[in-house]
């Protein structure tokens, strides 16, 4: 029989395919292996800096049909689970030995979604009230929770995501018999967006969702076209992107659109499955501290992102007659338009240039391929 620790390795490491709580764009953001076998995943601070989350499902079963899911009711593997009592003993434990910022908290679906609520927001709840923990509980609103489920969720929790895993019911339909994308995923995100909004009770919650990106057919474009609305209309804080990984256990999926590719094919469409998560948190960064609006991005005729061009870059290539721009006087949107150079660099830019004339990239401390590729597209005057 399995003991705590045993639960805790097998179902933190189950616990990766969710990326809601950390971005992964560089070594920096990058889940890694901790010395006991559990998933650590460093979130960057408001006050600059990274802090350790602790992350894991309190239960790997599901009665769920996700095709995309090495968890789904009827995936190959070792199933487990934590109780409400076990998961907090195990987070007070691993905070007294090291210094955590709180822990990231999920499950497979037990039987229905109110059910599986009741268990992580018990475990919460013992984490509040019995020993006093104050800090960061991020939970995971389980598709077709009740609105008094999400409620009782967001009572004990700093912060809430639903994944949304893909763009429209269409999609959904492909992947899944047991969701009802309408009523399972859009009304609860809604309703999270109502409670949290501005001037709510719960305005203070953090609210993020997910995409799983190339599970289905859908393209880049329609996934921006649900970012949109996931930002402007329901102010959702953040969207991750997570590639689908096909081999993770699950065998061959009756029907599955991989079924018949060969292994080299797989292996092709894996790494395009990975580029294009990259392309969509470049174009993510884009929409959010660049201000793009979504019509601005480049999309193929297909619809997608060019895997060999960065989002950005698609942009400025597209639109010769912006460019050069003049670091002397442009201002901080145009600034922000130029290849190689993000919102640091920017700011450094409009703040040295109030004290006098900027003669190189090298005087806000910009080098190399990122210097190279913002002075094509720049002059200083």
């Amino acid at each position: 029989m399995m003991d705590t620790l045993g639960k805790l390795r097998l179902l933190s490491e189950d616990s990766q395919y969710d990326l809601a709580c950390a971005c992964g764009t560089n070594e920096k953001d990058r889940r890694r292996r901790g010395q006991d076998g559990k998933w650590l995943y460093p979130v960057a601070l408001a006050a600059g800096g990274y802090g350790i989350m602790f992350k894991t499902l309190m239960s790997n079963a599901c009665s769920s049909d996700c095709r995309y899911c090495p968890l789904r009711r009827d995936g190959n593997v070792r199933r487990c689970a934590l109780s409400p009592d076990e998961t907090a003993a195990l987070f007070m434990e691993h905070l007294r030995r090291q210094w955590l910022l709180g822990m990231f908290l999920s499950s497979g679906i037990l039987d229905t979604a109110d059910r599986t609520m009741a268990q992580l927001v018990a475990a919460a709840e013992i984490l509040r009230r019995k020993h006093r923990y104050r800090g960061y509980i991020h939970l995971k609103v389980i598709p077709g929770a009740s609105d008094a489920a999400i409620d009782a969720a967001l009572r004990v929790a700093s912060a809430v995501s639903l994944n949304i895993e893909v763009p429209g019911r269409k999609h959904a339909a492909k992947l899944t018999a047991h969701k009802d994308f309408d009523a399972d995923i859009v009304r609860p995100i809604k309703y999270i967006a109502a409670q949290t909004a501005k001037g709510m009770r719960y305005e203070r919650i953090r609210t993020t969702t997910q995409f799983i990106v190339g599970a289905s057919d859908e393209t880049d474009c329609e996934i921006i076209a649900y970012l949109d609305g996931i930002y402007n209309r329901l102010k959702l804080r953040r969207a991750y992107f997570s590639a689908y990984q096909r081999g993770l256990g699950d065998g061959t999926i009756p029907g599955d659109r991989f079924a018949l590719e060969s292994e080299a094919q797989q292996l092709q469409d894996a790494s395009d499955r990975l580029t294009r998560e990259h392309r969509l948190y470049q174009a993510d960064f884009l929409l959010r501290k660049y201000s793009f609006a979504p019509r601005e991005l480049v999309f193929d005729a297909a619809g997608n992102f060019d895997l060999h061009e960065d989002p950005k870059l698609a942009w400025a290539n597209r639109h010769p007659e912006q460019f050069p721009v003049n670091l002397a006087t442009a201002g901080r949107d145009m600034l922000l338009r130029i290849p190689g150079l993000g919102p640091t660099y920017v700011e450094r830019i409009l703040h040295q240039r109030r004290g006098g004339h900027i003669a190189s990239f090298a005087a806000i401390g910009l080098n190399g391929k990122n210097a190279e590729k913002a002075g094509r597209y720049s002059v200083f005057s």
